[in-house]
């Protein structure tokens, strides 16, 4: 098969870590050619979605991992599959490239994760659609509502809707000295609409990351537990991950979840469950992949792969 990566810039990328490198590694590995895009690239003219693409020699070394062909332009149609694999923030530009996949898929590409399902998944939103598996809830941008809420909770989470790694993510008691300031930051004086959720104190256990490919769970999670003195289990903020079996509770979400946003066109999800709660469902870029194969010896690279082929072969 013929696969293009859209990506991030690849001297950015971290591949001693970083899932969209296993996956590039394991689809070579099968035969399959590997292509990098550049979302800026991506444009429609003379009817088509195109985009310059260049062939990738994927190589283990983790400093010198790839070579690159001189970038060529290519209808998207003509690859097997495009996966979209650049990280957020979901700004308008994100939203813009969901839409020319959007068209690109009508000429025919194969586009994974599906742009529409994506564009209509906020990370922080779509867990609304599965109240039996969330905490305490609250969407708001006026203060009153955000304040009663910290009032009645008395231990808060309040987060933006459109943020990754842990950014900008405060826990608010109810007798913060700050609290005002902060819900005032958050919301930038009530334009911008956040998300309050109560605390878990289980964050203490770690952040897990389940992976759902193909509609199933991976079987592990990657526990990411926050470092001393911190709320935020996120790698990005100084987490440190666990590989760890999902327990009977994490297994009853996943499983409920995972055919539902396969049926979706999400061949990948990554869902984040702290305690017993579903707290995020992460469709543009989930990770863990490497951190969960290095300490389990369970290939995630290999499983999405094999769910990639039956996609393509569907």
């Amino acid at each position: 098969m013929k696969l293009a990566f859209i990506l991030d810039p690849l001297e950015h990328l971290k591949a001693y870590k970083d899932s969209s490198v296993a996956m590039m590694r394991e689809a070579q590995a099968r035969g399959h050619e590997v292509w990098a895009i550049m979302r800026p690239a991506l444009a429609w003219r003379d009817g088509a979605v195109r985009a310059a693409a260049s062939r990738l020699v994927v190589r283990a070394d983790h400093h010198d991992w790839f070579e690159a062909s001189a970038p060529q332009e290519t209808v998207l149609a003509a690859f097997d599959a495009v996966l979209m694999r650049q990280d957020p923030p979901f700004d308008i530009e994100y939203i813009t490239a969901t839409w020319l996949l959007e068209r690109a898929q009508a000429g025919g590409a194969r586009v994974i994760n599906d742009p529409r399902a994506v564009r209509d998944h906020s990370e922080k939103l779509a867990i609304l659609e599965f109240p039996q598996f969330t905490p305490e809830t609250v969407v708001a941008r006026e203060a009153e509502t955000l304040q009663a809420f910290i009032e009645s909770a008395g231990d808060a989470i309040l987060k933006p809707l459109d943020g990754m790694g842990g950014s900008q993510v405060f826990r608010v008691r109810r007798d913060d000295p700050n609290r005002n300031v902060i819900v005032e930051t958050l919301t930038c004086c009530t334009a911008r609409t956040i998300m309050a959720q109560r605390y878990l104190p289980a964050i203490a256990q770690g952040d897990k990351r389940i992976l759902l490919i193909g509609g199933a769970p991976v079987p592990f999670a990657l526990a990411r537990i926050p470092k001393a003195g911190e709320t935020r289990g996120n790698l990005a903020a100084g987490g440190s991950g666990v590989a760890q079996p999902l327990s009977a509770r994490d297994r009853a979400i996943a499983e409920h979840l995972a055919p539902i946003l396969h049926g979706r066109g999400i061949l990948l999800a990554g869902i984040d469950v702290i305690g017993d709660h579903l707290t995020e469902i992460n469709v543009t870029s989930p990770t863990c992949f490497v951190e969960i194969t290095q300490q389990t010896g369970f290939d995630v690279a290999g499983m999405f792969i094999d769910a990639l082929e039956r996609e393509c072969q569907a």
